[in-house]
């Protein structure tokens, strides 16, 4: 592992349900998304209380990542200083960490050691859920989707993000 350092959790969320998968060409479900402070993290299932972790062992989304700076941009970019995080419907709202570059590679981000497995791409539903235009202008920053490899809790706040090195190769 690489030498750790700070990155900050900014907001966590789970949702019971999907709100978009099984939905194209129809209007979005109505799963609530919830915000909180801590979440267990359970090894090859996904964040307890979300939709994902629903899924079989072995699903590459069982966490996802956004950064916070591209978020901060979006909403500069789309004049909508008032969208909530939430709108995403990513789980981890992190600073200080470059996304991409977890692609591939196994990190400990508060104690609980993931793989980042590709990107989260976004969908037809940014235009709706932000603005028009939003999925074309996330592309390529969609955030990560992540394998959960041990048990542990996240928290908001300051947290210690380590890396793998040398990287491994993508599954």
């Amino acid at each position: 592992m690489s030498p750790g350092f700070r990155v900050t959790i900014r907001h966590l969320f789970v949702s019971p349900g999907h709100n978009f998968f099984g939905h194209h060409g129809g209007p979005a479900g109505k799963h609530p998304i919830h915000e909180i402070a801590a979440v267990a993290c359970r090894a090859g299932r996904g964040l307890e209380g979300d939709r994902f972790s629903k899924n079989a062992g072995g699903h590459k989304g069982q966490v996802t990542f956004f950064d916070w700076a591209v978020f901060s941009a979006l909403r500069d970019e789309f004049k909508i200083p008032g969208l909530s995080p939430g709108a995403m419907r990513r789980n981890v709202l992190i600073d200080g960490a470059d996304l991409p570059a977890l692609i591939g590679r196994r990190f400990t981000l508060g104690g609980v050691e993931f793989e980042g497995m590709e990107e989260s791409r976004p969908c037809d539903w940014m235009n709706s859920a932000v603005a028009p235009g939003a999925k074309e202008w996330l592309q390529g920053r969609g955030g990560l989707r992540a394998r959960i490899l041990t048990d542990g809790q996240l928290h908001t706040g300051a947290a210690e993000l380590f890396v793998a090195s040398p990287a491994m190769t993508p599954a």
